[in-house]
């Protein structure tokens, strides 16, 4: 299938200023004031999908944003696959980090600046591409249906709903997602396994409204120390979460499999050095690629209170507030580590002040398996395309939306994503190689052949 280097070759400026268009369209889900422009990159997603040649193709619309859904059927006997992807970003801040606009994508370096250029804008598209290949070379081998939606920064509440309204509609045989990475551009790797999720909101209340640090000083609460106080006492000396029962439901890994896992190419020292760090840290007893895959984490994500404008204003504030995530293992679920936190915060608040702790969102861990004919499809396209076999690895973000699939529709989840570890995906200056970008529109159409051809 050289024709599709060939494909590629000749149509490469294209693909990238189509790319470029979807990413200046500032498509963050979690700011209402960009509420139009996410609404807007859903139908550029459906004008894509209907240029490519998807049948049915429809801006679904939801309680919140809307999910597009399109499809080819060739024929009802041949096997089904379901791409899912997200069109929504994160925010952009801190906007001054950035060395070019965030949505005003730039290549440097041979990678793509731009938020989204990675997560998910860059990886969903290669689908696009792969599929607009397929269908002009006659070579698409099996039916394929989109569901590309934008909320999955924020939780992906409304997606749930979709796919158990329209279970007969999403019919498939397995789900295809590219929204992880791989070790590196020459040692390809599939992810099969990703940590779960908690999100939460602490508010710390002390007095009824801010106060004179001077007069006041010393003799009232000071909410933001006690918020500094209790998330402390929140992990040990050892890393280890304080939370009580949080670590009865954790996975136990085996020896065996964390010897595997050690087997990946990881320098210790290079890590450091790409993050500017002198040191790491993490819970003892632990290896670092074990802290950010298979173990549980607990991170304060923000935390603000008091006066933060320019110079300087005495005052005790009333308030204080922290966005805190938890990373889930298998076996752990969301709603209940959420109750067990706010147990424990609750407990460890002094009687001076009022906690209150609301939950945002969350989702589970999963584990996708890899003895499937999917899988080995996905690992054989990878082995074409790099010419090496790739290593399973585990990763240590979040879908949560690939365990609600195994509910809702029965189906596994093949996690065949190019992104690197070092795109600054949420940070300022995310990036896309190039590279990774015609790597997977490359790789899709034999990750197809070859699920075909494997599932006669």
């Amino acid at each position: 299938m050289s024709q599709i280097l060939d494909y590629i070759e000749a149509n490469k400026q294209r693909f990238l200023d189509e790319l470029f268009e979807l990413l200046r369209i500032p498509s963050v889900s979690a700011d209402p004031q960009y509420k139009d422009a996410v609404f807007k990159t859903a139908d550029a997603v459906k004008a894509a999908l209907v240029k490519a040649g998807a049948d049915k193709v429809e801006v679904c619309p939801t309680a919140g944003y809307p999910i597009v859904y399109g499809e080819k059927i060739i024929d009802a006997k041949l096997p089904t696959v379901l791409v899912y992807g997200h069109y929504d970003v994160q925010p952009a801040d801190p906007l001054e980090l950035w060395t070019s606009g965030p949505f005003e994508p730039v290549i440097k370096d041979g990678n793509i600046y731009a938020r989204g250029s990675c997560d998910d804008k860059g990886q969903m598209y290669m689908h696009v591409k792969a599929f607009e290949y397929m269908m002009q070379t006659n070579s698409l081998p099996c039916n394929v249906k989109f569901m590309i939606e934008g909320e999955e920064e924020v939780g992906s509440n409304n997606l749930g709903i979709f796919v158990a309204n329209n279970k007969e509609r999403l019919k498939a045989n397995v789900i295809l997602i590219s929204d992880t990475g791989i070790i590196a551009n020459d040692i390809p790797s599939i992810c099969v396994g990703l940590r779960g999720l908690t999100y939460l909101e602490v508010e710390v209340t002390g007095p009824n409204r801010d106060l004179h640090s001077g007069l006041y000083g010393g003799a009232v609460p000071n909410p933001i120390n006690i918020l500094c106080e209790m998330i402390a006492k929140l992990k040990d000396d050892n890393k280890h979460i304080t939370i009580p029962g949080f670590y009865d439901d954790v996975e136990v890994i085996s020896t065996e499999e964390r010897a595997e896992m050690a087997k990946a190419p990881f320098s210790v020292d290079e890590y450091k050095k790409a993050l500017d760090l002198k040191d790491i840290v993490g819970e003892e007893g632990y290896t670092t690629n074990e802290r950010n895959s298979i173990r549980p984490t607990l991170d304060v994500n923000g935390i603000w209170g008091g006066y933060q404008g320019e110079g300087a204003k005495t005052v005790i504030a009333s308030k204080a507030y922290a966005k805190i995530s938890m990373r889930l293992v298998p076996y752990q679920k969301s709603d209940k580590t959420f109750e067990q936190f706010k147990a424990y915060f609750e407990s460890i608040a002094p009687p001076s002040v009022k906690v209150k702790v609301t939950p945002h969102h969350g989702g589970e861990a999963a584990v996708t398996p890899t003895n499937t004919i999917a899988y080995k499809a996905a690992h054989k396209a990878m082995e074409t395309t790099f010419g090496k076999k790739p290593i399973p690895v585990r990763s240590g973000g979040s879908i949560p939306i690939v365990s609600m699939f195994k509910a809702e529709l029965g189906l596994d989840t093949v996690l065949l994503g190019f992104g690197l570890d070092s795109d600054a995906i949420h940070s300022p200056n995310e990036h896309y190689g190039v590279f990774n970008y015609f790597k997977g529109i490359e790789t899709i159409p034999y990750f197809y052949q070859y699920y075909a051809e494997m599932s006669k």
